[in-house]
């Protein structure tokens, strides 16, 4: 039996997992404050959650897989790209700082990972991952390999314009994003203040509060163009959704699928299937490890 050791690493909590790589088992987990605010203690943490998992098992180690925010390199061996967050991450070889095979990639595109080898993606040719939360995000795969694309910006679905008049701008300089749309940093102003999280807002459409109702349907409906568009573009099996948001459960999915029936091109009755991920806090980990699977 050999193993692999996924890290995940967020803005508020770094995540480990020591995996067999053959069946996806996860057999060791941590997970640690991240204390960005103290400059570099991040790496330091990392460093010493890869020795801890390495010291449970006398198996050998594959490799390590590295999710974080951010672009890698084309090599994968560091994040190229990653503006006002995490400082000191663009540009660290991660290979050097832990004396192993590491292959870092988009936190996004390590949920597809995730779903692709032990998820709702398995034995799956053609899919896509959109990660509903603080922002959004996404990951794509195409013909079971996971696309990144040229400069590794694929994926990036949150940043995908939905409604192009808007005079808000993404931070790729887009109008409109997905992410402006129904990302949980933008409640408060999509609701004039009245809510703050999009778990009360919800909470609100729950209690058939008309204007939590407005907001809620108006986002969703959003969401719904937008995967009805990335069906015409990429025209995945499946389109999988994972995040903070889907917690929602019936609250996002009936609406979302009631949108779908009224926006999604159907020839010969070909429909996109619509699943919630199987993976939720865990899937950076277990699919930065899933980089040495089979």
């Amino acid at each position: 039996m050999s193993q692999s050791i996924g890290i995940d690493l967020g803005g508020t909590r770094i995540k480990g997992v020591l995996m067999d790589r053959h069946t996806g088992e996860v057999l060791e987990r941590r997970i640690v404050p991240t204390n960005d605010s103290e400059t570099g203690s991040w790496k330091a943490v990392v460093h010493q959650i890869v020795h801890e998992l390495k010291a449970t098992t006398t198996e050998p180690i594959q490799g390590v897989g590295l999710a974080a925010p951010g672009l890698p390199t084309v090599d994968n061996s560091a994040i190229a790209c990653m503006p006002g967050r995490l400082p000191g991450l663009e540009g660290f070889n991660w290979g050097s700082f832990l004396n192993e095979q590491v292959h870092v990639l988009n936190d996004a595109h390590a949920a597809m990972m995730a779903e692709a080898r032990f998820g709702a993606a398995r034995n799956i040719a053609n899919a896509a991952l959109i990660t509903l939360g603080t922002g959004v995000g996404g990951g794509l795969l195409v013909g079971g390999q996971l696309y990144q694309g040229f400069y590794q910006m694929a994926g990036h679905i949150g940043h995908i314009t939905v409604d192009a008049d808007s005079d808000h701008l993404s931070i790729t300089n887009l109008p409109g994003s997905l992410e402006e749309a129904i990302g949980n940093t933008t409640v408060s102003r999509r609701s004039y203040g009245r809510y703050q999280t999009t778990h009360e807002l919800v909470a609100g459409y729950a209690a058939s509060e008309p204007l939590a109702a407005l907001v809620w349907l108006t986002s969703v409906r959003r969401l719904a163009v937008a995967i009805a568009s990335i069906a015409n573009l990429f025209s995945p099996e499946v389109v999988i959704l994972g995040g903070g948001i889907t917690q929602a459960n019936d609250a996002l999915f009936t609406p979302l699928q009631a949108f779908m029936d009224l926006f999604e091109w159907r020839p010969a009755g070909k429909k996109t299937t619509l699943c919630k991920a199987h993976f939720e806090d865990w899937a950076g980990a277990i699919g930065a490890a899933a980089r040495f699977t089979d």
